[in-house]
């Protein structure tokens, strides 16, 4: 058994780290901002409760989040590991990341146009039923979302870039101008802005994200825009790996259109309710996932350059430390559900009756917690090393999964079916991957 001097020692020899300080820094900043976000959601609830105008705002940015998840953030995910090599190669790093911009600028051009092109389909296909004011109001604001798309994509790159140079404070602190532009709408300009109040506060976030971003990126003198080079070895490895990730992420992001489909089908308000019951889990899950995965993903990719054994001795120390916290986290999260939603949410607009309903589905999601914090570090991980195409199968039998779980759950439990459904599929994910990776650690091992 270790002495006080001796545990003393190891958490200074811990402190020490720069990865551990690197994520404790990448922890505390998300905390902030996700602090914010939280803010705004509960001016938005102050504002609206679960009214008609917060579900179609949700379903207005259902399809720029659902491309901004699957694709440009997915891009860097598959950037970053090849962007490592490609510096330690002493290649022309400058023509690398014009090729990356060209990509994912000409990407979210192509994907607006996509976007425009099947709104109307995809309103009637999964949110039939509804009269014409209904979407109206739904197109009226993804118009206005539309644009954010662009901005997205290259503040993702922005921030992958200076990631792999260790810059990850003010990177995560970027996510605060969305937040704080909602709330500024809300509270100046609610009257003038009207309807599109919500969807106008976000793409000035966006813009302001990415200004933010790119002025950072040339202090550090981290942009080198040279002639494009689409043949070198880690751009077409990098391009190689785009489908499998594209896959992976279509298919992961079909789960949250899947369940919104489903709650449309139930009274008007379940979508919005669906929206508040996930925002603790994923508030709890943004903060160790952002700290986490925004430093593992280089981490793990220079590892993985230098030396692969390595690599998944790490991996396994950083999940048996999770799995222990984020489990007794999830238990105090849903013990305290119903009191959390009250004290944050129940005013105004919002009612105890929507308190009742919010927190039932707030205890179904948190029971995901622990796996899909250990599902994230799996993937990064997996990114790291160019193994994207497995996670694109295992995407595909957790939407057929959550497909399957949807119908059978909503008959009996309603709205609470959803969420259960989703924690349960993620529970299934994380064991997957899990055992993908020991696979992988015998063929190296």
């Amino acid at each position: 058994m270790l002495t006080k001097f001796q545990l003393i020692q190891k958490a200074k020899e811990v402190l020490k780290n720069p990865t551990i300080i690197n994520i404790l820094i990448v922890g505390a900043t998300t905390l902030f901002v996700k602090g914010l976000g939280f803010a705004k959601e509960i001016v938005i609830a102050d504002n609206f409760g679960l009214s008609e105008l917060v579900d179609t705002f949700y379903i207005a940015i259902l399809i720029p989040t659902f491309v901004n998840n699957v694709f440009l953030g997915g891009y860097q995910s598959v950037f970053i590991p090849n962007y490592v090599h490609e510096l330690k190669s002493g290649n022309n790093i400058g023509a690398f990341q014009s090729t990356s911009f060209i990509v994912t600028l000409g990407s979210a051009l192509l994907f607006c146009l996509i976007s425009i092109l099947v709104t109307d389909v995809y309103l009637e296909f999964f949110f039939d039923g509804h009269t014409p004011k209904y979407y109206e109001l739904v197109k009226l604001q993804f118009y206005y979302i539309l644009p954010s798309m662009v901005f997205w994509g290259l503040s993702s790159l922005l921030s992958g870039i200076l990631n792999i140079d260790d810059e990850f404070t003010y990177s995560t602190l970027s996510h605060i101008f969305t937040p704080i532009s909602i709330i500024a709408c809300l509270v100046f300009f609610k009257e003038e802005l009207g309807v599109i109040v919500l969807a106008f506060g976000t793409l000035v976030g966006a813009i302001l994200s990415f200004l933010f971003l790119l002025i950072l990126s040339f202090k550090r003198k981290l942009i080198q825009i040279a002639k494009p080079n689409f043949l070198s070895n880690n751009t077409i490895e990098m391009l190689r790996q785009i489908p499998a990730k594209l896959s992976s992420n279509i298919l992961s992001g079909m789960n949250q259109i899947v369940d919104q489909y489903f709650a449309a089908k139930l009274v008007v308000g379940s979508i919005a309710a669906l929206n508040y019951g996930v925002k603790i889990p994923m508030f709890s899950i943004g903060i160790i996932t952002m700290a986490l995965g925004n430093v593992l993903l280089p981490y793990f990719s220079k590892k993985a350059a230098e030396n692969r054994k390595k690599s998944f001795i790490q991996l396994q120390k950083i999940l048996k430390v999770i799995i222990i916290g984020s489990s007794i986290m999830a238990l105090v999260l849903i013990l305290l559900s119903t009191p959390i939603i009250s004290i944050i949410f129940e005013h105004n607009a919002f009612t105890a009756n929507d308190t009742k309903i919010v927190s039932r589905i707030q205890q179904m999601y948190l029971i995901q917690v622990p796996a899909y914090i250990i599902a994230i570090i799996l993937v990064r991980f997996l990114e790291s090393i160019n193994k994207n195409k497995f996670m694109a199968y295992v995407s595909l039998i957790c939407l057929v999964l959550n497909i399957a779980l949807n119908y059978a759950l909503i008959e009996k439990y309603g709205v609470y079916g959803l969420a259960l459904a989703t924690s349960v599929v993620a529970i299934i994910n994380s064991i997957i991957l899990y055992m993908y990776v020991n696979h992988l650690k015998k063929k190296e091992f």
